[in-house]
């Protein structure tokens, strides 16, 4: 086969850098592979909006069968994203024999389990770098090319949007509300940033990372998550001044026959490598026996880095044809009958260190109170700080915990917060060292 026909479903930003790139690369790209992609047909909602491509040869549609039941595809790219009626299309197609490319990291943490079995009846291959960490192709990497590591941990700064947000809140000492607005007056951040901000996006990205570090089924309801808008400028300038920086992480760790998924805000070290990843840039660390920590940084988003993702995909698949999926990796690093069912390690059992925030009265005694009753719970303290007297005659307390078990964590706060002295909820974060 010399010529791969492809057609592409969804033409907004991530659809137009694809085009851009299958036709601007046409050369480049069959002289890497020897043959030749042919983007055949374009099918969006709008085909009447000027994309500024020149699209001679190409033909535009908004009837979806002409794509996906279509006799001249032989690869459908899928760039509408969210679950429906992203997983029927893209289901469709693998039912009339496409191949199938897509960057919806929501499908296929919540549909790809069983459209990989689809994929696999029908002898035709599902690709999806694209979904996790746009193009600096991690998920190529941690698939094949750490093939040979036993994982231990992933973590991963997954979403660029919160990332922007937290950096431009240390660098500035703006709180959250201020630098979203700015985000969204800028593109930066949708009108409903609750997908990116609570932590939604982060979550699926890492259960796509975690089934397939350790084999396991695809379980995102399982991941513990947690968003950012908590986080003050002052809880940044406190983190700093105690040798930390808080990025939201995407964390997992197997623990014997379970797997540890959490997404939340974490203090980590000022001099680790992840802490000096910065605005929108995302970044993927993953620690395995052999190749110990290795970490892949770069743009986790936007038009040309995700269009590079996507082609990469394609040309895997082009390679194989016409022989199909027999010569390719599985999609998730382990063959479909060797992956095994999730089983979550539940959050009141994750030990780690933390940060902790208390707003209390500036009474005699206090103090003595609360790390009387941490004491009580097995918790030890590393540092504690006081801030200035706050407008309401609170203060803040910021202490840091050395490592202990969630739940006892927990069953000490609900305690402090039975006292008359403190106000307002705490703010629980979590710290991670990576091991150093």
């Amino acid at each position: 086969m010399t010529n791969i026909r492809v057609g592409l479903i969804g033409f907004g930003t991530i659809g137009t850098g694809v085009a851009r790139n299958l036709l601007e690369q046409s050369a480049l790209l069959q002289q890497r592979l020897g043959k030749s992609i042919q983007l055949l047909r374009i099918c969006d909602r709008d085909i009447s909006h000027d994309r500024g491509l020149d699209l001679r040869g190409v033909e535009l549609t908004d009837n979806i069968d002409h794509v996906i039941k279509a006799d001249d595809i032989d690869l459908v790219i899928e760039l509408i994203g969210g679950y429906e009626p992203a997983r029927s299309f893209v289901q469709t197609a693998i039912e009339h024999g496409k191949h199938v490319v897509t960057a919806n990291k929501a499908l296929i943490a919540k549909h790809g389990d069983e459209l990989f079995v689809v994929a696999e009846k029908h002898g035709v291959s599902l690709a999806f770098e694209a979904a996790v960490g746009g193009g600096i192709a991690c998920l190529k990497a941690l698939r094949e090319g750490l093939a040979g590591n036993e994982i231990q941990a992933v973590f991963g700064i997954l979403n660029g949007t919160c990332n922007y947000i937290l950096t431009r809140m240390e660098n500035e000492g703006l709180d959250f509300d201020v630098v979203l607005k700015d985000a969204q007056d800028l593109g930066y951040a949708e009108a409903d940033p609750s997908f990116d901000v609570d932590g939604v996006d982060t979550a699926h990205k890492l259960a796509i990372l975690s089934a397939m570090a350790f084999g396991t089924k695809i379980a995102f309801d399982a991941v513990h998550t947690e968003g950012i808008r908590q986080i003050s400028a002052q809880d940044i300038q406190s983190a700093t001044e105690l040798g930390y920086r808080i990025k939201l992480l995407g964390i997992t760790r197997p623990h014997g026959d379970q797997v540890e998924m959490r997404v939340h805000p974490t203090l980590v070290p000022l001099d680790s490598q992840i802490a000096q990843v910065s605005d929108s840039y995302n970044a993927v660390l993953v620690d395995g026996d052999y190749v110990e920590k290795t970490i892949f940084i770069g743009r986790g988003a936007g038009e040309k880095p995700t269009a590079s993702a996507v082609i990469s995909d394609v040309m895997d698949i082009a390679r194989a044809m016409p022989d199909g999926i027999k010569h390719l990796a599985p999609p998730m690093g382990f063959p479909q009958a060797n992956r095994r069912p999730f089983n979550v390690l539940p959050i009141v059992d994750v030990e780690c260190a933390y940060y902790l925030r208390l707003m209390v009265k500036d009474q005699p005694g206090v103090m003595a109170s609360i790390t009387n009753v941490l004491a009580d719970h097995r918790i030890s303290l590393e540092a504690i700080t006081q801030k200035e007297r706050h407008e309401t005659e609170a203060v803040a307390v910021v202490m840091l915990v050395h490592e202990t078990r969630e739940g006892n964590l927990q069953a000490a706060i609900d305690r402090i917060m039975q006292f008359e002295s403190v106000e307002d909820q705490p703010l629980i974060l979590r710290i991670e060292r990576f091991g150093e």
